[in-house]
């Protein structure tokens, strides 16, 4: 493979504009821009993740991360990547995990753990990902399956935090509603 970043700087991003895969250039506050740094922060968050995880869920996490980075490249370029097949495995692997875990009879907290909570994290910047794609295609139709990879992935995110707990043998951290009555 060819170098492709020979310069990391460029000085052309001196005015307040980047460039985009097909050689245009955008104002480095427009929205696409938001959305596509905040799968980049997602993509970071999970790298964090897999410095905590075991092992056995490392592979499905970087599995994950390259396909987030499909999603930025979608965006970067508007040409199609993310198809069906990318939103069915990952609800595949959503649902064998979530057969693992025992059905929640009440609200989880962010917790459970180091990695876990650090999946919650990415859960919940995942959620934002989520938000901004949603403004952005409003502005501009995007392709539904990366929506919907995009929303079937914080629900991973969510299960994936129970598994570790559950994994590490760390109990989950309940909502006490309890404690809203009393005062």
């Amino acid at each position: 493979m060819a170098d492709r970043l020979t310069k990391i700087y460029t000085r052309t991003g001196d005015d307040g504009s980047t460039g985009m895969a097909d050689g245009s250039r955008v104002e480095k506050d427009d929205l696409l821009i938001h959305v596509i740094g905040d799968i980049d922060e997602l993509n970071s968050q999970l790298a964090v993740l897999v410095c905590h995880i075991p092992e056995v869920f490392i592979d499905p996490v970087n599995i994950i991360q390259d396909e987030l980075f499909n999603v930025g490249a979608e965006l970067s370029m508007g040409q199609t990547i993310i198809q069906q097949v990318g939103v069915d495995t990952l609800e595949e692997s959503l649902d064998e995990i979530n057969r693992t875990l025992t059905p929640l009879k009440e609200f989880i907290l962010p917790g459970g753990g180091l990695a876990a909570s650090h999946c919650h994290v990415a859960r919940a910047v995942c959620r934002r990902v989520e938000r901004s794609l949603v403004s952005l295609n409003r502005q501009q139709p995007l392709n539904p399956c990366l929506l919907a990879y995009v929303n079937r992935l914080s629900d991973y995110l969510f299960v994936l935090a129970r598994a570790i707990s559950k994994h590490e043998g760390i109990g989950e951290v309940y909502w006490q509603s309890e404690r809203l009555k009393n005062n």
